[in-house]
């Protein structure tokens, strides 16, 4: 393996988007060579992470089409992260200069958003690894070489993109590689940190950086709806059962009753026959209010189009009602939520520049 990391380092010197012959024997041993090796520890890994043997999964990838700059070999859970764009995972990644590459813990750095590939926030990246570094503290402290950042020396954007998503990584100077005992060694112990993370994003309602389960739900509905080759099952994160759903409406509803219920309102429950879920009355005051529940910390929320027109329309008589960060306890049946924290806006004004679009409906005159 040594001599493989070596090769591929002294490849990235010469690198080309185009598929000259350096690049074609690149892709060999990116995809074919390191891949099988990976496939050789397939069953020490799934020990190490804690998984079926089954459920290791092993991928090179150079680029498709044209050639990347940064080439990258991964080893992640297929029922988890079947694509590199999701989860986490352990990859090697080379620099674009060819003097080092990285064993790094990293995540996916792109997203799926209204059926196309988008780079993820670096603000998201990061909550996400303020999330995950605790959760593999005390193995991380075995070993005080790791480290939380690291240098790709790309010039395209997506071999930069790489490095905001490290979490931590253990680094190799092309005039310093270790022999293929210490590079196996290794990878076994960086396996042993993504097992706990696998666990814990699991047992999760939310993981913080993450798009919130009903954006996600949308955006995968409006490509399936569309017909996107990109849309598709599974992926990162759970999405909601109906009862789920439920539970978390009617909290959400009860919490907003009982808020303003304590500022004197007399309140009604009207979602099922209008457009929004709370009317509101306290003299000659009239509230119309929209209630949104979300396990996520509440920075998105879904809103349908009726939902906006009437709301304008009921301004300033109206008011959003956020309750974000609710727990589900999915060990009881049926699930229950609890929790949350209530975010209350009135008048409730809604600037064009805080929406974005998902689908649209397109009349095509036939």
């Amino acid at each position: 393996m040594d001599e493989l990391l070596s090769e591929v380092l002294d490849l990235q010197k010469v690198w080309q988007a185009k598929n000259t012959e350096p690049m074609k024997r690149r892709g060999v041993v990116i995809r074919t060579e390191i891949r099988a090796w990976l496939a050789e520890h397939a069953k020490a890994l799934a020990a190490a992470m804690d998984i079926p043997l089954d459920d290791v999964g092993v991928e090179g990838k150079d680029g498709a089409g044209q050639r990347a700059e940064v080439a990258w070999a991964r080893v992640y859970s297929k029922s988890r992260t079947p694509s590199a764009t999701e989860g986490w995972y352990i990859v090697y990644l080379f620099s674009g200069d060819g003097e080092r590459v990285y064993l790094s813990l990293n995540q996916g750095t792109t997203e799926w958003i209204a059926g196309e590939l988008k780079p993820r926030e670096p603000a998201a990246l990061k909550k996400r690894i303020d999330w995950a570094r605790p959760l593999i503290g005390q193995v991380a402290g075995e070993r005080p070489d790791l480290l939380t950042e690291i240098r790709l020396n790309a010039r395209t954007k997506l071999g930069k993109g790489y490095e905001p998503g490290n979490v931590v990584a253990i680094e190799y100077q092309r005039d310093a590689i270790p022999n293929s005992d210490v590079l196996s060694e290794d990878l076994i112990f960086m396996a042993r940190l993504l097992g706990p993370l696998y666990k814990a994003a699991d047992n999760a309602t939310y993981v913080p950086g993450d798009l919130p389960v009903e954006v996600r739900e949308a955006t995968q509905s409006a490509a399936t709806a569309a017909n996107r080759r990109s849309a598709r099952k599974g992926g990162q994160g759970f999405l909601l059962t109906a009862a789920e759903r439920s539970a978390i409406e009617e909290h959400s509803v009860l919490l907003a009753t009982e808020h303003f219920e304590a500022q004197g309102w007399a309140v009604k429950d009207v979602g099922a026959s209008k457009p929004y879920d709370l009317h509101l009355a306290r003299g000659d005051e009239k509230l119309h209010v929209e209630v949104k529940g979300t396990t996520s910390d509440g920075s998105q929320v879904i809103l349908t189009r009726a939902e906006v027109e009437w709301q304008r329309k009921f301004a300033p008589d109206n008011a959003l009602v956020v309750v974000h960060s609710i727990e589900l306890d999915r060990t009881v049946e049926p699930v229950i939520a609890t929790g949350g924290v209530l975010h209350c806006t009135s008048p409730w004004i809604i600037e064009e520049e805080t929406l974005t679009v998902i689908s649209y409906t397109h009349r095509t005159g036939l």
